[in-house]
């Protein structure tokens, strides 16, 4: 039985951030260290965006709010708002972005009516509150009282993977299943001024943004493009804990986002990889991958849970590119994107998907990783048959990947 993704739609808020204002912005707020406006200048000129979307209209640059939370345009100053506020914001805003994305995945597939829909899941890491998202959708959208709702919060950039994960273990265990699964993030109520550099790449970086799809045994219609769910794997990287973080401040949520991030993922990448290609036959046939037995491993004297660990060793520095055509890369930002190109040899186009996505809407969170998979299916590139590898990196360092086929209906 093939369990499909189909009907993937995204969503982004009508304000849209022009990366080099935006820098101008933040490299001139007061109590910036010289060094500080450095980085300010340097994160943002090398982050391969042009333009980012916020639910935050006062970031328009010219609003002229009576009492602003968030930006002060007469000033020219980035206010601070109480946790509280932005999270108010984030129950009105999110909830929109959640009900359109999901709505527009169900006009998307004729063959499914919104009482077909048996499970919701919903995930996100920038808000909270009860009753959420998933219940929302349900009254929002017509759903069925009785409708199964599960949320996957504050996972970070990697959760949509195990939502989807998540989605074809339902369709498994009861092939009439049918999944609806929406992320929305809005990552750009926690921005803030500082001369700490975790923060300021972060600045540099993050957006708001909604997508949806869904999961379920049908197979796609005549001339529709979706995706095979074949495989998933998780892998903790044995070091990375303290890179990248997400934590919850009296000042909004907090981004631990160290320059070490990419480095990680480049020395990591391809043990990441091994456990997922090695299930897959046709996969590992082409592949050298000597998959070694799950090891305890330790950061400094801690000793942590045992994880995945593998050596991918690669036949030949092109390999990867030619036995799996498309790769769904989250891009976090531009380096990691650079250094997954150059670490599994791909070629410069397969990462296009992933790059223009980055470009012109900023790293999305657990969105994004929809973002880039819409773009493959969308794109002329994309033949039934293909092999799609996805990735996702997130807190931990945490490493979600997953192996797609395209269908074509």
């Amino acid at each position: 039985m093939a369990v499909t993704l189909r009907a993937l739609q995204t969503v982004v808020p009508p304000t849209i951030l022009i990366q080099e204002q935006v820098r101008d912005i933040f490299a001139a707020q007061p109590g910036l260290s010289r060094l500080a406006q450095r980085l300010v200048s340097t994160s943002f000129n090398v982050s391969g965006i042009d333009t980012r979307h916020t639910v935050i209209a006062e970031l328009t640059l010219h609003d002229d709010s009576a009492e602003p939370q968030f930006f002060d345009a007469k000033q020219q100053l980035l206010l601070v708002p109480s946790t509280r506020v932005r999270n108010e914001l984030y129950i009105t805003e999110a909830t929109k972005l959640f009900v359109e994305a999901g709505r527009l995945a169900l006009a998307a597939c004729p063959d499914i009516r919104p009482e077909d829909i048996t499970h919701v899941v919903t995930v996100s890491c920038t808000g909270f509150y009860a009753p959420g998202p998933d219940y929302m959708l349900v009254r929002e959208l017509g759903l069925k009282a009785s409708t199964q709702r599960y949320h996957l919060g504050f996972m970070g950039c990697y959760a949509s993977m195990p939502a989807l994960r998540t989605a074809k273990q339902f369709v498994e265990a009861d092939p009439n299943a049918v999944v609806l699964v929406v992320s929305a993030e809005l990552c750009s109520l926690h921005l803030r001024t500082s001369s700490d550099p975790d923060t300021i790449i972060a600045s540099s970086l993050f957006s708001d943004g909604a997508a949806a799809g869904i999961v379920s045994a049908r197979a796609p219609l005549p001339g529709e493009k979706a995706l095979g769910l074949d495989l998933f794997e998780t892998v903790i990287t044995p070091v990375g804990e303290g890179d990248m973080a997400w934590k919850i401040g009296d000042e909004g949520f907090e981004m631990i986002l160290s320059t070490y991030v990419p480095h990680i993922i480049d020395e990591h990448i391809e043990g990441a990889l091994a456990p997922l290609f090695a299930r897959d036959a046709s996969i590992s046939g082409q592949l050298n991958v000597p998959v070694q037995a799950d090891a305890a491993s330790a950061v400094g004297t801690t000793p942590v849970a045992p994880v995945r660990t593998a050596v991918l060793t690669l036949a030949q520095p092109a390999v990867l590119s030619s036995v799996i055509e498309h790769w769904a890369i989250h891009p976090g930002g531009r380096s990691i994107l650079d250094k997954t190109e150059a670490k599994l040899g791909l070629r410069a186009d397969q990462l296009i998907p992933s790059r223009e996505t980055l470009r012109t809407n900023g790293n999305m969170s657990s969105a994004t990783i929809l973002f880039v998979m819409k773009a493959i299916l969308d794109g002329p590139a994309s033949i039934d048959g293909e092999r799609v590898c996805a990735m996702a990196f997130g807190p931990g360092l945490t490493v979600e990947s997953g192996l797609m086929t395209v269908i074509e209906g």
